[in-house]
């Protein structure tokens, strides 16, 4: 019998693969394959990546210092970051807030 994943496990699923995908299955990623993949996986996103201040400003978010490459890691604070926002601004009760950061 098949196993049946539930929408949070196929979604971190999706998260791990599409990261190692446009990494060329390595464990990290330069900053051109990391544009590239926000402009395919997260379009409402990509657009604070276009610009090279823009960029830096996402890496720098993410612990990424000038000329490092991008771990999952990494990756994974920005998901966290964005997670954050997005239920921010679109949770209806607005008394209720996210305080899920990672250390």
């Amino acid at each position: 019998m098949a196993t049946k994943y539930t929408d949070l496990e196929l979604a971190i699923n999706s998260l791990v693969t599409e990261f190692h995908k446009a990494a060329d299955d390595k464990p990290t990623m330069n900053t051109t394959q990391f544009q590239t993949m926000i402009s395919k996986e997260l379009p409402g996103f990509a657009k604070s990546v276009e610009t090279e201040e823009g960029l830096g400003q996402v890496l720098e978010q993410m612990g990424i210092q000038k000329g490092q490459s991008i771990s999952f890691e990494n990756f994974w604070t920005l998901i966290n970051k964005q997670a954050i926002q997005l239920f921010n601004s679109t949770y209806k009760e607005k008394s209720a807030k996210c305080g899920c950061l990672l250390q």
